[in-house]
């Protein structure tokens, strides 16, 4: 018995990461409804016989977002939110405008891989390993390349170009959450204490409030 106990450990860490995503579907579809008090891990189902082919549909992603904003990019979401046939669906999309040298700030997507195509423009792409590498990858990208960020760590978008530029990405989740570690440090609420934050980014705690005065 002895003998099997490392396979079935391994077996048991690959299970794990297989499952460390959305769910497979156990149906065609499962249509949601946003508003249903019932309460499950995604959104409960619509009655199929009422689904139609505008649950599938989202149209508008041939529009530029708006990049008037501090850091000059726009995300157009294209998730469970706006197509309610991608629920249970393990996938979603977004357009992402960028001024000129506009910036989509470090962020992360707890629920999902992404892989970004380059449209329009020059980026300059970027993450960072998880501790304690803390290893940065960063690319320059052009029109027609491609880049993934993997599920969970810090990655960025720069636009280093004197043009607009935009760029398209997948992810490998129906909604796949964004953190922006900026907004999500400075800009909680309540907000951190400023001690706390002076002593992790070891820094005077009047920085701290200046920059939490700007979120």
């Amino acid at each position: 018995m002895a003998s099997y106990f490392p396979v079935l450990c391994i077996s048991f860490v690959l299970i794990s990461v297989a499952l460390a995503s959305d769910p497979s579907p156990l149906q065609d579809f499962c249509v949601s409804i946003p508003n249903s008090p019932v309460i499950v891990n995604g959104f409960a189902c619509k009655d199929p016989k009422l689904v139609q082919a505008n649950d599938f549909f989202f149209s508008g992603l041939h529009l530029a977002g708006n990049t008037s904003n501090a850091v000059g990019s726009r995300a157009t979401p294209v998730s469970v939110a706006q197509i309610p046939g991608l629920n249970t669906l393990g996938i979603s999309l977004a357009r992402l405008d960028y001024a000129s040298w506009g910036l989509n700030p470090p962020h992360t997507h707890p629920r999902a891989t992404e892989i970004l195509t380059v449209l329009e423009g020059t980026l300059l792409v970027g993450f960072v390993t998880s501790n304690p590498e803390n290893r940065l990858l960063t690319k320059v990208l052009q029109k027609g390349d491609v880049f993934v960020f993997p599920a969970g760590l810090i990655h960025f978008q720069h636009n280093v170009g004197y043009k607009n530029a935009v760029a398209v990405a997948a992810l490998s989740s129906q909604n796949p959450g964004v953190i922006t570690i900026g907004n999500a440090v400075f800009g909680s609420k309540p907000a951190i204490g400023s001690d706390i934050l002076a002593k992790a980014f070891q820094v005077d705690g009047n920085i701290i409030n200046q920059i939490q005065s700007r979120f």
